[in-house]
C-alpha cells in the first residue's frame, strides 16, 4: 500500500509539475492567482481604447475583452478567457468573431508570470502576461515565422476602468 501511494504522490507531483502548479494547488487556486489581471489595462503608444480589460477571478473563470482602435473606429476585437479545459488543466482561450475558438494550455505560473502555449497553432503558440509591479502589465505572443521564433509586445498600464484612456 506505501508502494502504490508513493507511486500516486509522485505520478501528482509530475502533473503539477508539467503545469507549473506547485503541490497542494489546484486550478482553482491558479485562477485566483492570476487576480493581477483583473482591471482594465492601456496599449502604451496606442489610439484611446486599444487595450484589455479582464474581470476577477469567479466561479473558476476569468472573462476578458481585447480591443485595438485606430483612427477613432475599432479595428479588432477578441474574447478571452481562463478556464479548466479538458483534463482539468488551465487554459487561455482566444474567440475572435467569425472564428472558432483558440485554447492555450497554462504551462507556467508565478506570482507574476503566467506561460500559454499550443504548439499546434499557426501564430501565436505563446502567450505570455507578465506584471511589472502594481501598474504596468506585460504581453507577449510569440510562434514560428520562417523557421524563427518571433514575438509582438503589448506592453500596457493600469487605467481606470471607468475613464478610458
Amino acid at each position: 500500500m506505501r508502494q502504490v501511494s508513493k507511486f500516486f504522490g509522485r505520478c501528482l507531483l509530475c502533473l503539477l509539475l508539467g503545469t507549473g502548479l506547485t503541490p497542494g494547488q489546484t486550478q482553482s487556486s491558479a485562477i485566483a492567482q492570476l487576480a493581477w489581471l483583473t482591471g482594465c489595462w492601456a496599449r502604451e503608444g496606442k489610439e484611446a481604447g486599444t487595450g484589455e480589460t479582464w474581470m476577477p477571478p469567479a466561479g473558476g473563470t476569468m472573462l476578458g475583452m481585447s480591443r485595438s482602435v485606430k483612427d477613432g473606429k475599432t479595428n479588432f476585437i477578441e474574447f478571452l478567457q481562463i478556464r479548466t479545459g479538458p483534463e482539468s488543466k488551465l487554459q487561455y482561450v482566444v474567440l475572435m468573431p467569425g472564428q472558432t475558438e483558440v485554447a492555450f494550455t497554462l504551462t507556467k505560473l508565478t506570482a507574476t508570470e503566467a506561460v500559454f502555449e499550443n504548439p499546434a497553432h499557426d501564430f501565436p503558440q505563446r502567450i505570455i502576461y507578465r506584471r511589472e509591479g502594481k501598474a504596468k502589465l506585460f504581453a507577449r505572443i510569440e510562434g514560428p515565422d520562417k523557421g524563427k521564433t518571433v514575438g509582438i509586445d503589448f506592453p500596457m498600464r493600469r487605467i481606470s476602468c471607468e475613464k478610458q484612456e
